[in-house]
Protein backbone atom coordinates (compact mmCIF):
# COMPACT_ATOMS: atom_id res chain seq x y z
CA UNK A 1 0.00 0.00 0.00
CA UNK A 2 1.81 3.66 -1.09
CA UNK A 3 1.88 5.79 1.80
CA UNK A 4 0.09 9.19 1.57
CA UNK A 5 2.05 12.39 2.28
CA UNK A 6 0.73 14.77 5.08
CA UNK A 7 0.37 17.39 2.28
CA UNK A 8 -2.03 15.27 0.19
CA UNK A 9 -4.15 14.30 2.72
CA UNK A 10 -4.78 17.78 4.05
CA UNK A 11 -5.33 18.95 0.33
CA UNK A 12 -8.10 16.05 -0.06
CA UNK A 13 -9.59 17.04 3.81
CA UNK A 14 -9.74 20.74 2.24
CA UNK A 15 -11.51 19.60 -0.77
CA UNK A 16 -13.89 16.85 0.36
CA UNK A 17 -15.05 19.95 2.99
CA UNK A 18 -15.70 22.15 0.03
CA UNK A 19 -17.64 19.65 -2.34
CA UNK A 20 -20.16 18.89 0.60
CA UNK A 21 -20.88 22.82 1.23
CA UNK A 22 -20.61 23.90 -2.52
CA UNK A 23 -24.49 23.09 -3.56
CA UNK A 24 -23.39 23.75 -7.25
CA UNK A 25 -21.13 26.59 -6.67
CA UNK A 26 -18.02 26.93 -8.67
CA UNK A 27 -14.65 26.54 -7.10
CA UNK A 28 -11.94 29.03 -6.45
CA UNK A 29 -8.60 27.06 -6.70
CA UNK A 30 -4.95 28.59 -5.58
CA UNK A 31 -1.74 26.77 -6.46
CA UNK A 32 1.42 28.46 -4.65
CA UNK A 33 5.16 27.75 -6.12
CA UNK A 34 8.02 29.42 -4.54
CA UNK A 35 8.10 31.49 -7.84
CA UNK A 36 4.81 32.27 -8.92
CA UNK A 37 0.84 32.05 -7.79
CA UNK A 38 -1.92 30.48 -9.50
CA UNK A 39 -5.80 30.90 -9.70
CA UNK A 40 -9.31 28.51 -11.33
CA UNK A 41 -12.55 29.11 -11.27
CA UNK A 42 -13.46 25.27 -11.72
CA UNK A 43 -16.86 23.84 -12.11
CA UNK A 44 -17.09 20.43 -10.54
CA UNK A 45 -20.11 19.38 -12.04
CA UNK A 46 -19.30 20.09 -15.47
CA UNK A 47 -15.41 19.12 -15.11
CA UNK A 48 -14.20 22.28 -16.10
CA UNK A 49 -12.36 25.28 -16.22
CA UNK A 50 -14.41 28.61 -15.96
CA UNK A 51 -11.15 31.29 -15.71
CA UNK A 52 -7.82 31.03 -15.13
CA UNK A 53 -4.94 33.67 -14.27
CA UNK A 54 -1.17 33.68 -13.02
CA UNK A 55 1.48 35.95 -12.66
CA UNK A 56 2.67 34.49 -16.10
CA UNK A 57 0.16 35.78 -17.85
CA UNK A 58 1.07 38.60 -20.56
CA UNK A 59 -1.08 41.45 -19.01
CA UNK A 60 0.31 40.83 -15.53
CA UNK A 61 4.16 39.55 -15.97
CA UNK A 62 5.93 42.84 -17.42
CA UNK A 63 4.09 45.37 -14.62
CA UNK A 64 4.95 43.14 -11.97
CA UNK A 65 7.82 43.14 -9.66
CA UNK A 66 8.67 39.26 -8.35
CA UNK A 67 5.70 36.98 -9.21
CA UNK A 68 5.99 35.49 -5.61
CA UNK A 69 5.14 38.58 -3.22
CA UNK A 70 1.68 39.45 -2.08
CA UNK A 71 1.17 42.51 -4.20
CA UNK A 72 1.43 39.72 -7.20
CA UNK A 73 -1.00 37.14 -5.60
CA UNK A 74 -3.34 40.53 -5.62
CA UNK A 75 -2.97 41.19 -9.13
CA UNK A 76 -3.72 37.68 -9.70
CA UNK A 77 -7.11 38.01 -7.30
CA UNK A 78 -8.44 40.81 -9.54
CA UNK A 79 -7.35 39.42 -12.45
CA UNK A 80 -9.09 35.90 -11.61
CA UNK A 81 -12.58 37.77 -10.35
CA UNK A 82 -12.79 39.33 -13.61
CA UNK A 83 -12.29 36.57 -16.00
CA UNK A 84 -15.40 35.06 -13.62
CA UNK A 85 -17.26 37.71 -13.64
CA UNK A 86 -17.48 38.23 -17.37
CA UNK A 87 -18.21 34.18 -17.61
CA UNK A 88 -20.93 34.51 -15.30
CA UNK A 89 -19.84 33.71 -12.27
CA UNK A 90 -20.43 35.73 -8.98
CA UNK A 91 -20.17 32.86 -6.11
CA UNK A 92 -17.69 30.87 -5.63
CA UNK A 93 -16.39 28.62 -2.83
CA UNK A 94 -12.74 29.32 -1.90
CA UNK A 95 -10.59 26.06 -2.16
CA UNK A 96 -6.89 27.40 -0.25
CA UNK A 97 -5.40 23.69 -1.50
CA UNK A 98 -3.90 22.64 1.58
CA UNK A 99 -2.64 26.24 2.37
CA UNK A 100 -2.76 28.28 5.10
CA UNK A 101 -4.95 30.93 4.90
CA UNK A 102 -1.95 33.64 5.25
CA UNK A 103 0.20 35.70 3.43
CA UNK A 104 -0.29 35.10 -0.20
CA UNK A 105 -3.58 33.07 -0.24
CA UNK A 106 -5.05 35.76 1.87
CA UNK A 107 -3.84 38.41 -0.48
CA UNK A 108 -5.77 36.71 -3.42
CA UNK A 109 -8.49 35.86 -1.44
CA UNK A 110 -9.24 39.49 -0.66
CA UNK A 111 -8.53 41.03 -3.95
CA UNK A 112 -10.74 38.46 -5.66
CA UNK A 113 -13.28 39.71 -2.89
CA UNK A 114 -12.29 42.89 -3.70
CA UNK A 115 -13.11 42.04 -7.64
CA UNK A 116 -17.01 40.81 -7.01
CA UNK A 117 -16.71 37.40 -6.22
CA UNK A 118 -18.81 36.87 -3.02
CA UNK A 119 -17.46 33.74 -1.07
Amino acid sequence: MAKISTDSRRKNRVRNALKRVANGRARLCVFRSSKQIYAQVIDDLAGRTIASASTLDGDLKGSLKSGADSAAAAAVGKLVAERAKKAGVEKVVFDRGGYIYHGRVKALADAAREGGLEF
